[in-house]
């Protein structure tokens, strides 16, 4: 007779809460506003330049300071977040607010004011206020996973959605812009072309943003923000106090700032162009074979969701983290030995071979996101625990102003990169001859900045104290404490 696998709660002695299926999938559609947005900003660069006439260098300084200011604004809106209570919920009147700001914001810089006469202050000032509307909505939505469900089971597999999501939206919006709406604008990058693309990614970012809020109205009340003991209002200080303490925050900061930044400098739009345009020789393919790619390594999202399900966030990290390594140590190889204009060839071996290591490679990155989005979950948990604080924002948004301070360098890198290979004025276009300069760069920012990035991981990792069995403890501890806090409170309103 078929026998009832033990859940979580009856295996670690703890009462878990769970979230619905159908409210994880809406949840994983802040990807639409999220990583479509991501595809349009990742254009920032072209249309300073054209839209606006500034220098390749100029452009690189803007965009650091700009995302230096970003970090800067993810823990203030904590405060925000701390104080926002409304009969609509907290998480849905950030979410709109945020969507609204950035939507704004981005239509006035790719196509109302672009193409104008307007210069550097516009675009710099247009840029600030997207920045505010972008870490409202993405602070917010980081706060989201560890409010709907604290199961170690499902935590992974809710990341399987978020990363399968966040992989599948860039690359249809990718499909969309260089594939179908780059042809229909002259197959070079401009002013007709940024305000398409700014057009259609405001539409997804706005369906994206209802799904999210349809998704979390269940868990957006009062009683869901309390911790396990009394709390006075948020203070800076706050802040610095986690940062200082909360120890597994500190092996992530090390661990995810470093890959993400090395991420950010490769998904830069000039990089692609340098890869996919002028190495490979066919930009157009080399989205389609991207996209090929992609799809089929989601699936290893969810190998990697019960992996880390069975053997807790920081071990899925390390793990999969080496996977990654091995995999681009050996595209750097396949670059090197083959003429990479074969790649561009339909049916080649070349471009089946490249196929081939980039799922592979696709979805052992994906594997890393899944980890990823049950550690922070887990991490806020451990603050929890550790100060009684129930205090996602601050958890998140500490993790940000670091991570984005080491990754506002990210456009910086990439254009000053190319611009030492020439383009000070002008960016690089698909139909430009490949040079040896060119092809380094490329296969430096592309594959080995990663490769460090993951070597960094592995360091910081060996100190983080929260594995799958302390994870078990956290939530015993947790539940204990919000049961002696209960029966203080029924106490007092006895006396």
């Amino acid at each position: 007779m078929f026998k009832k696998k033990p859940t979580a709660s009856e295996v670690d002695g703890v009462q878990y809460r769970r979230a619905k299926t159908w409210q994880i999938i809406c949840y994983a559609c802040n990807a639409l506003v999220g990583m479509s947005v991501y595809s349009l900003i990742g254009m920032a660069s072209y249309s300073a330049s054209i839209g606006y006439g500034i220098t390749t260098a100029a452009v690189g300084i803007i965009l650091t300071c700009t995302r230096i200011l970003d970090g800067i604004t993810d823990p203030l809106l904590a405060f925000v977040y701390d104080r926002v209570n409304t009969k609509f919920g907290k998480l849905r009147v950030l979410l709109v607010a945020g969507y609204l700001i950035e939507a704004v914001a981005l239509y006035a810089m790719f196509t109302g004011f672009s193409s104008k006469g307007m210069g550097l202050v516009t675009f710099t000032l247009l840029y600030v206020v997207y920045v505010i509307g972008y870490t409202t909505t993405n602070m917010t939505a980081q706060t989201i996973p560890a409010i709907m469900t604290n199961d170690p089971r499902q935590r992974p597999t809710l990341g399987v959605w978020t990363t399968a999501f966040n992989y599948l939206v860039p690359m249809v919006m990718s499909m969309v812009l260089n594939v179908v709406l780059l042809p229909k604008c002259g197959g070079t990058y401009n002013q007709a072309f940024l305000t398409a693309a700014c057009n259609i990614t405001l539409i997804v970012a706005a369906i994206g943003t209802l799904l999210v809020c349809l998704g979390v109205s269940a868990f957006d009340k009062p009683e869901t923000f309390v911790g396990t003991k009394k709390t006075e209002p948020l203070k800076m200080a706050d802040i610095v106090e986690v940062l200082k303490h909360n120890k597994p925050l500190q092996c992530y900061i090390a661990s995810n700032a470093s890959d993400k930044l090395a991420q950010q400098v490769g998904s830069q739009a000039i990089i692609n162009t340098i890869l996919g345009g002028i190495i490979i020789g066919n930009i157009g393919l080399g989205t389609i074979l991207s996209v090929i790619s992609m799809v089929p390594s989601i699936f290893f999202a969810a190998f990697g969701a019960k992996y880390v399900g069975k053997h807790g966030s920081k071990k899925g990290i390390v793990n999969f983290t080496c996977i990654s390594m091995v995999i681009t140590a050996v595209m750097i190889v396949f670059f090197l030995v083959i003429d990479p204009k074969q790649i561009g060839v339909m049916g080649s071996p070349a471009m089946i071979i490249y196929v081939i290591l980039s799922l592979l490679q696709n979805g052992s990155n994906m594997c890393i996101t899944t980890s990823n989005t049950s550690y922070m979950a887990d991490t806020i948990d451990f603050e929890l625990d550790r100060s009684g604080r129930y205090i996602p924002a601050v958890v998140s948004g500490t993790y940000s102003l670091v991570d984005k301070l080491i990754t506002s360098f990210a456009a910086v890198i990439a254009t000053g990169a190319v611009a030492l290979l020439g383009y000070t004025a002008t960016m690089p276009q698909p139909t430009d001859p490949c040079t040896p300069a060119i092809f380094w760069m490329a296969m430096v920012l592309k594959f080995g900045l990663p490769i460090i990035g993951w070597i960094i991981t592995l360091i910081a990792m060996r100190s983080c104290p929260l594995s799958k069995e302390e994870m078990v403890n956290v939530q015993k501890r947790i539940a204990e404490k919000k049961a002696a806090a209960q029966s203080e409170f029924y106490k007092e309103q006895l006396q």
